[in-house]
């Protein structure tokens, strides 16, 4: 390699790599590779500007927790999520959106028509709806895990020092033989994501806002079917067309209605809401 230079390293460093021909980890890579090494390149990076973006990760790594992940946040305000989003909604399901950096996989387990909002001030939402297959038959027995913010735009996660529960505000529910789920919570608000670390550092050089209209986080499963992992959010809310993740999708969008027809829908439920919210969930087939 002595008469390596900035044209020719590009290749020399994917010879290096042992991969199998043809494979997707050599695609993925070699790939990477040349779109580095062309950005490099093009842009002339000055070792300062190099030495700034290794910083950058190393804090995103410093800053993240089991309960929040930065490099989620990053991929997120930069339209990463989104896209990796859009490329995998399956023809027919629902479509998907962002994970964010609080999800948690061990939320407790609730019956259909339990409350979340463990007595908190604020509206409260019966949220109802369908998990079907794309030809419209329901999924009983589907998983429905959900977890959000508060009425005052903050996750219990986020909390944990003034004594909140980091599982406050989430739960696992399971279709009916009708493929329907339903529970009640309080309505979330606006918040802005995460802006003490360096990914709100870089919001605020790219003078972006870091605010996300109200919504309700997804992850919807069954068997034989594709999982889903999505939000939705509500008509006529603050910053549906300025998401600063990217995370709105038209389909997404649900309305908000007084809860004056709660009685005719025959659920049981553990608290009296003031608002329902409708929304069918789409599961498209594996494979």
């Amino acid at each position: 390699m002595r008469d390596i230079n900035e044209f020719t390293i590009t290749n020399a460093v994917k010879k290096t790599f042992k991969t199998e021909e043809g494979s997707r980890f050599e695609q993925l890579l070699h790939s990477f590779l040349d779109h580095l090494h062309d950005f490099t390149r093009e842009n002339q990076i000055t070792h300062e500007e190099w030495m700034g973006v290794l910083n950058f990760l190393y804090d995103c790594g410093q800053i993240s927790t089991p309960e929040r992940h930065e490099f989620i946040l990053l991929s997120d305000v930069v339209g990463f999520s989104a896209l990796v989003d859009m490329i995998n909604t399956r023809g027919g399901a629902t479509e998907g959106s962002n994970l964010g950096p609080f999800y948690l996989d061990e939320a407790p387990r609730k019956t259909l028509g339990a409350d979340l909002s463990d007595d908190r001030e604020g509206v409260c939402v019966l949220v109802h709806g369908k998990v079907t297959d794309t030809l419209h038959n329901p999924l009983g027995g589907a998983i429905v895990d959900t977890w959000q913010a508060d009425a005052a735009g903050t996750y219990p996660i986020q909390e944990q020092e003034q004594g909140q529960d980091k599982f406050d505000l989430r739960g696992v529910f399971e279709t009916d033989e009708h493929g329907r789920y339903y529970y009640t919570t309080v309505l979330p608000k606006p918040y802005t994501v995460p802006y003490d670390g360096p990914v709100g550092k870089l919001l605020r050089a790219g003078n972006r806002h870091a605010w996300r209209p109200a919504h309700l986080h997804y992850i919807v499963r069954a068997p034989g079917m594709s999982s889903i992992t999505t939000e939705i959010f509500f008509e006529n809310a603050e910053y549906l067309d300025n998401d600063a993740v990217f995370g709105v999708r038209k389909s997404l969008i649900a309305k908000l209605g007084p809860a004056k027809d709660v009685d005719v829908l025959g659920y049981k439920l553990d608290k009296t809401p003031d608002a329902i919210c409708e929304f069918d969930f789409v599961l498209a087939p594996e494979g």
